[in-house]
């Protein structure tokens, strides 16, 4: 668990938002085991394969994490950014960030004081539109390192809490990516193992267009996406989110296969690895969206990793969920997944 620990730290401590996923993919291979052929697509997707016969099992997980893109450098060193993924202007007032530019360049957006506040500031956010980031030198300095769709992340320190839980930016879906690889090592201790293909998808942030050009390549029979989904909170509706550190998330939507849900179940009850259903009647807003509809159509099942806070730099997700996670999959590949 102190190795698996270590992983989803490293992982979520690693830069790549959305279209500029190098970093973490280098990481990522570092721990993919070293039975696994790494290979990466004209689109930026990061792909594993563990050689086995029979069926084809793809295992994804998006690498990508949120963040904004430099879209203007202004007098006194300001920087103006647009939203790059699902960034929640809310929590951006005074926070620190770090822009990826020709070298790391650290900065803070900036924040009205109270004291000089308009009443109706108080009552909501400042939009993208003005959103300022302040790096501490002139225009003309900043703009020798810092170009034009540069990225910015949240500068938040991955800390890890009590009970074996860990909070920080970019677990969504960094704490994926480590549950497939965990998944890809169970597997390979068994004497014999179907093929398995693990997808370090590009660009789920900005509409999932990793999983669409990856998943079309790999001729999967069956797929399993993992992500996280959110996890119960106070004054949040019991309806819509797990319990952290209560097991996977099964998920049950129209899109998904509900064979594979079924299965996903009955293993977990004869194993005895807790689990909860996700329930959704619409799509699941993951990359297991568009990899059921890829190609021909690949039998795809979901499994999230309850998550607090989430799109936030405080994301908080439980170890024993990761593990869990990985194991349920471990048991579905090596048990043969459902019937053709």
């Amino acid at each position: 668990m102190t190795d698996l620990k270590n992983m989803v730290i490293s992982l979520a401590q690693a830069n790549g938002t959305s279209g500029a996923e190098d970093e973490i993919l280098d990481k990522i291979e570092e721990y993919v085991p070293d039975n696994m052929k790494c290979e990466r697509d004209r689109f930026g997707n990061l792909t594993a394969t563990l050689d086995g016969s029979g069926k084809t099992f793809l295992l994804d997980a998006h690498a990508d994490r949120i963040g904004l893109i430099v879209t203007a450098i202004e007098d006194g060193g300001f920087l103006r950014a647009a939203k790059c993924g699902g960034m929640d202007a809310r929590v951006l007032a005074a926070q620190d960030v770090t822009i990826w530019g020709r070298e790391p360049v650290y900065g803070v957006i900036i924040s009205t004081p109270p004291h000089l506040s308009k009443d109706a500031d108080g009552k909501k956010a400042v939009d993208f539109d003005g959103i300022l980031v302040d790096v501490g030198m002139s225009r003309e300095k900043a703009e020798k390192l810092i170009s034009l769709g540069d990225r910015i992340t949240v500068r938040c320190p991955v800390s890890e809490l009590m009970n074996d839980r860990i909070s920080g930016a970019a677990l969504d879906d960094r704490a994926g990516c480590a549950v497939i690889i965990r998944a890809a090592e169970l597997i390979a201790q068994s004497e014999n193992y179907p093929t398995v293909k693990l997808l370090f998808s590009a660009q789920e942030e900005t509409g999932g267009d990793g999983a669409i050009t990856g998943s079309f390549n790999l001729d999967a029979d069956e797929c399993i996406a993992v992500d996280v989904s959110f996890a119960d909170a106070p004054d949040m509706p019991s309806n819509k989110v797990g319990k952290l550190g209560k097991g996977p998330m099964i998920g049950i939507a129209p899109v998904l296969n509900y064979d594979i849900s079924l299965k996903l179940q009955s293993i977990s009850r004869e194993k005895n690895i807790p689990y909860q259903l996700e329930l959704m009647g619409d799509s699941t807003g993951t990359n297991a969206d568009h990899i059921a509809i890829s190609k021909g159509g690949i039998k795809t099942g979901l499994i999230s990793i309850p998550q607090r806070n989430m799109h936030t730099g405080v994301e908080i997700v439980d170890v024993d969920d990761i593990e869990n996670c990985a194991k349920l999959i471990a048991e579905y590949v090596l048990g043969g997944g459902i019937d053709d």
